[in-house]
């Protein structure tokens, strides 16, 4: 009997009795299809923040100064910083500042106490992508430019609640008072969120940063926005301003104690290492259930042997070899296994697909992720492998009965009743 005929007889076996094969194949269809569906919701969850985060731009910097915090050393100014991006322009494209204000902004008689205050600088916008460092794109006006911080001029730019609250949707060139000093709107944020809310992220005034030391009291900048030339360049500007930075506070310990650097591209490799090994954990639970498949399979396979004992006491006494007899057998296990794979991919398949679905639209709704997609299709590769994995185990747990029935005694197989 060659591989062509024993493949036949083994889906006329699986034919003849439909529900054993069905709930001997389960384990392996609900094992399978677990897998794909868990891959196909890690692999969209990886390209929604792969999505965010180019959206944002992935060549970010962050730097946190706050200086020895002994009385004796300054911080850092914002000059300083500025003097060393100018000079490294190969790695670095620009730098915003980035302090809080605080609060206490008016309309007339009206108070938005929980509107927050953020001075920046003009390099928080990028003209080449339309949007701010933040994601942020303009409905109305213009941005903060070069002279508006280098004058300190008294303009701002808004989000979309404080522009329905405070001026009833229309602001540009309107004013607002900011710790009593009135500033003049020179540009509106399109919405973020689905929803206008008090102190959410529509409900901001972005001013030159300048002001907005004048306006906290401050002397020093706490954190800055940088920007890398591209993804590429991240690790070098990393590199260069954690150089610079341990050489002006000239402490050992001046990374922990005086500045912090991260980058988006630490927190993205970060976040897919965490969701990778949350998959791993996933799919080593879910492979329980192909454990459990495999097992089935061996279980009727042995079955099947005992009932038929007397075909195989024939075969033998007409000249078939335990090669023959062992191949038999193991064909027909991997043939169940492969059968259960395929349904178990269909039933992956679709099912990630629905919940790709229903939950890709939760989440950029409760995210408020416009523009961002969540894509659960299965790949190629999670299905070739949950196949090959299925067909494998088939094959493997079915040796044993096939090596069981190669072993049967002829004489003994043909008197077996």
């Amino acid at each position: 009997m060659n591989v062509t005929q024993a493949f036949k007889l083994a889906l006329k076996s699986l034919q003849t009795s439909k529900m054993r094969s069905f709930l001997t194949m389960l384990g392996i269809i609900i094992g399978v299809g677990a897998v794909i569906i868990i891959i196909s919701l890690g692999n969209g969850l990886t390209g929604m923040v792969e999505q965010q985060v180019e959206k944002v731009g992935v060549n970010q910097i962050y730097a946190y100064t706050w200086g020895m915090g002994d009385g004796t050393t300054s911080n850092i100014t914002p000059e300083e910083m500025y003097a060393f991006i100018d000079e490294n322009p190969q790695v670095f494209s620009g730098i915003s500042p980035w302090v809080s204000g605080g609060q206490g902004v008016r309309r007339g008689g009206a108070e938005f106490a929980r509107t927050g205050v953020y001075g920046v600088s003009e390099a928080m916008y990028r003209r080449e992508t339309g949007s701010t460092l933040d994601g942020d794109t303009l409905a109305k006006g213009r941005y903060l430019q070069y002279v508006d911080v280098a004058l300190r001029q008294n303009v701002c730019v808004i989000g979309a609640y404080l522009e329905r609250e405070a001026f009833q949707g229309d602001a540009l060139g309107k004013t607002l008072a900011i710790s009593g000093i009135p500033y003049t709107v020179v540009g509106v944020l399109a919405q973020r969120g689905d929803e206008l809310r008090e102190g959410g992220g529509d409900d901001r005034v972005y001013i030159p940063y300048e002001n907005a030391l004048q306006l906290s009291g401050g002397r020093y900048v706490s954190l800055y926005q940088i920007t890398a030339t591209s993804r590429d360049t991240v690790t070098a500007a990393q590199s260069l301003l954690r150089d610079f930075l341990q050489d002006f506070y000239k402490d050992e310990d001046a990374w922990y104690n005086a500045y912090y650097i991260e980058s988006m591209l630490d927190q993205v490799n970060m976040i897919n290492s965490m969701m990778g090994i949350a998959m791993l954990v996933l799919v080593a639970i879910a492979a329980i259930s192909l454990l459990v498949g495999g097992i089935g399979i061996m279980n009727i396979m042995l079955v099947s042997v005992t009932e038929r004992t007397r075909e195989i006491g024939i075969r033998k006494s007409l000249g078939a070899k335990r090669r023959d007899i062992r191949r038999q057998f193991i064909i027909e296990a991997g043939t169940t296994s492969a059968m259960g794979g395929l349904l178990g991919i269909l039933f992956g398949c679709l099912v990630a697909m629905g919940l790709g679905s229903l939950l890709g639209g939760m989440l950029v709704e409760s995210l408020g992720a416009s523009g961002i997609t969540f894509n659960a299709t299965p790949t190629l590769s999670a299905i070739l492998t949950s196949f090959g994995v299925s067909v494998g185990i088939g094959v493997l747990f079915g040796y044993l009965p096939a090596n069981k029935a190669a072993k049967l005694n002829p004489i003994d197989a043909l008197r077996y009743d």
